[in-house]
C-alpha cells in the first residue's frame, strides 16, 4: 500500500507539473498547485482503495488520477476578462 501511496502522490505531482505548464497564466502560485495535485491524488487513492479493497492497485491509481485532475481543475480562473452587467440593466 506504501507504493500504491507512493505512485499516487508521483502521479498527484506529474499532473500538476503539467497543469502548472499548459495552463500557468490561468492558475494561482504554484506551491498551491503541487499540493492541490498531490493531496488530490492521496484522497483519489484513498477513497479507492476503500471502496474497492486492496486487491486493485491500477484502479486505485486510476482513480487517483481522476480525483487529481478534478481538483487542480478546480483552480482555473477564467481566460479572458468577464462581462458583467449592472443591476439596472
Amino acid at each position: 500500500m506504501i507504493l500504491e501511496a507512493i505512485g499516487s502522490a508521483l502521479l498527484g505531482l506529474i499532473l500538476a507539473w503539467a497543469a502548472t505548464h499548459r495552463f500557468a497564466h490561468r492558475l494561482p502560485a504554484r506551491h498551491l498547485v503541487f499540493s492541490t495535485g498531490i493531496a488530490g491524488a492521496l484522497f483519489g487513492d484513498f477513497v479507492t482503495h476503500t471502496a474497492l479493497g486492496p486487491g486493485s492497485p491500477l484502479l486505485s491509481v486510476l482513480g487517483a488520477a481522476i480525483v487529481s485532475a478534478a481538483s487542480l481543475s478546480l483552480l482555473l480562473r477564467p481566460a479572458g476578462r468577464l462581462r458583467r452587467r449592472s443591476a439596472t440593466a
